[in-house]
């Protein structure tokens, strides 16, 4: 009897695991304002949203920090960006614009 209720602890430890890849998550976008329509909201909104597209793309890479290094670079190629940063394990980028508006970049799927 101890040893099924130990047996069964253990697989309901086990079964309420989950996984944490929270890209899924992240990257849904439901309830949100359409890309295209913030894109058109200004400049540095259509640098964000270009920049969150590279984000998503850049998925298929093989570690954490080379998912984010095309999305990084990307963001500081753009004219009104001052700095990015990136923060691999939770899939964002702190993107700062030369206006001093500083948003949270996730990837975005269309």
């Amino acid at each position: 009897m101890i040893r099924g209720s130990a047996a069964l602890g253990l697989v309901l430890a086990l079964a309420s695991c989950r996984s944490y890849d929270y890209h899924s998550r992240i990257s849904h976008t439901g309830g949100l304002v359409p890309a295209e329509q913030f894109a058109r909201y200004g400049r540095e909104q259509a640098q964000a949203a270009a920049i969150a597209r590279r984000f998503a793309e850049a998925r298929q890479g093989s570690s954490a920090a080379a998912r984010t290094d095309s999305a990084l670079a990307y963001a500081r190629s753009q004219p009104d960006v001052s700095g990015a940063v990136a923060d691999p394990l939770s899939y964002r980028l702190t993107v700062d614009f030369k206006s001093g508006w500083r948003l949270g970049v996730v990837p975005l799927g269309d």
